[in-house]
């Protein structure tokens, strides 16, 4: 009942904001040749983002750095919007109005969403200007995948946003709990992780602190977690050519079947929130799988407060003969609204991508930047963190999850599939999945016809 009211109100307010659209600055760039010469940038925009605590003192330096620096006047004024979902939850009252932001922070699914309205500005109209776009060897420099993961193929494949950063889920591994019990490194295939895991149980870490049971693995009910155990056993969770859920492939399957077969036997607990962090730093799990975002900070303040110090790194998750790494993070967008506002906000977008900039952004964030250049300015940084280094070198087997509208509350779905599978390991995985795929592209295809896409 949640999914289709959810649905019903985001389509009411998306028709609302169609019909509206022309009236409110918001003419669509998709064939529109603009010259930007003739183009003054505005003098004043607003960037709604998600960062708090340290992150918000770091991008406000950036910010206030630019707003000294630019040759233009330009001044932009950053505004903690809140989380990813309310930030969403505003911005779909505001589009194709004057009172969007300039510059939106979103993930590439809720960026799908606001375009079913044609509201967020497409950034091709300028990436190649002579004046203000990016040059040959700016865009050669991106990553190659960060680069392409937010050009939209369901969208005649606009660019619809640009990275500032990325992360990616790893594992992270307590590397002197596996000495302890006989193994040289982490494990690379599904059986080594079980093994491993499951002795875990019985072998606990000599350092381990606190009430809490050993365990192989603390494990969160998080969609990107199975998508990311999915992807190393060589499946995905969407077809881009039948655009199309696939969450009974034989691969998901499989993978989820693994991890039911380590529930029923003991050998990993399932935790809320960040409890893998605690559990992990205490030396109570073996294993996490998680962000990379906490590799520096969030993990090495666990392990103070828990064991106090341990020999550990992260690896790619254990797969069935190819490494994928689930790469994410929310990109930066432009909502449509005039060319002034739309030309000042790019030129602040350039400046955050930049190189230099992103190396501070990087550092201070313990995000992966998005330059390829940056790599040699941050020697230091690696041999600081060399589990940053290790991750910073699965970049090149990364893979994305889908960008596709109405995918929070599929990830929703997924959250309790796995909930449903991994808690009782009674029930059938491939009834399971099946029902999540048909779960998921009922509400994908609901999306989809609004674009009027043929599924």
């Amino acid at each position: 009942m949640r999914r289709k009211v959810f649905i019903v109100i985001a389509m009411m307010l998306i028709a609302a904001f169609v019909l509206s659209a022309c009236g409110a600055g918001g003419e669509s760039t998709k064939t529109e040749k603009i010259d930007w010469t003739d183009i003054t940038p505005a003098k004043e925009i607003t960037f709604w983002h998600n960062h708090s605590g340290d992150r918000e003192k770091v991008l406000n330096k950036i910010v206030d750095d630019f707003n000294k620096t630019n040759e233009y006047g330009i001044t932009v004024n950053a505004e903690v919007a809140g989380r990813y979902s309310e930030i969403y939850t505003k911005m779909m009252t505001v589009l194709n109005t004057t009172d969007v932001p300039d510059i939106v922070v979103g993930y590439q699914n809720q960026i799908a969403m606001y375009q079913l309205a044609d509201a967020i500005f497409d950034m091709n109209t300028i990436i190649d200007d002579p004046k203000f776009g990016l040059s040959k060897q700016d865009k050669g420099d991106y990553l190659e995948a960060f680069f392409a993961q937010d050009v939209y193929s369901l969208y005649d494949n606009q660019r619809l946003g640009i990275a500032p950063n990325r992360s990616m889920e790893v594992m992270y591994t307590n590397l002197e709990w596996l000495k302890e019990m006989g193994y040289e490194g982490a494990p690379k295939t599904p059986e080594q992780f079980k093994e491993m895991a499951c002795k875990a149980v019985e072998q606990p870490f000599s350092k381990g602190t606190g009430d809490a049971e050993s365990t192989g693995m603390a494990m969160r009910m998080d969609a990107s977690n199975m998508a990311s155990w999915v992807f190393a056993f060589g499946g995905d969770i969407y077809n881009t050519k039948a655009n199309q859920f696939q969450f009974d492939s034989k691969e998901a399957i499989a993978a989820m079947t693994f991890l039911q077969s380590l529930a029923a036997e003991g050998c990993v607990r399932i935790v809320d929130g960040y409890n893998d962090q605690v559990q992990f730093g205490a030396g109570k799990s073996l294993f996490t799988v998680a962000s990379s975002s906490g590799l520096g900070i969030y993990y090495p303040q666990a392990i103070e407060e828990g064991v106090g110090e341990m020999e550990w790194d992260v690896a790619p998750l254990p797969n069935t003969g190819k490494i994928k790494a689930n790469i994410y993070g929310a990109s930066v967008s432009i909502p449509k609204s005039t060319h002034e506002r739309e030309l000042a906000a790019w030129i602040f977008l350039k400046y955050y991508t930049s190189p230099d900039v992103q190396v501070y952004w990087a550092k201070e964030t313990q995000y992966f930047p998005v330059r390829k250049s940056v790599a040699d300015k941050m020697t230091d940084f690696f041999e600081t963190y060399p589990q940053y280094k290790t991750a910073w070198e699965l970049i090149q087997y990364g893979t994305f999850e889908p960008a596709v509208p109405g995918y929070d509350p599929i990830r929703e779905e997924m959250n309790k599939a796995m909930a449903t599978m991994i808690e009782d390991p009674t029930n059938d995985v491939t009834a399971v999945m099946t029902a999540l795929n048909t779960t998921a592209n009922g509400i994908l295809n609901e999306q989809l016809e609004q674009l009027n896409i043929e599924e």
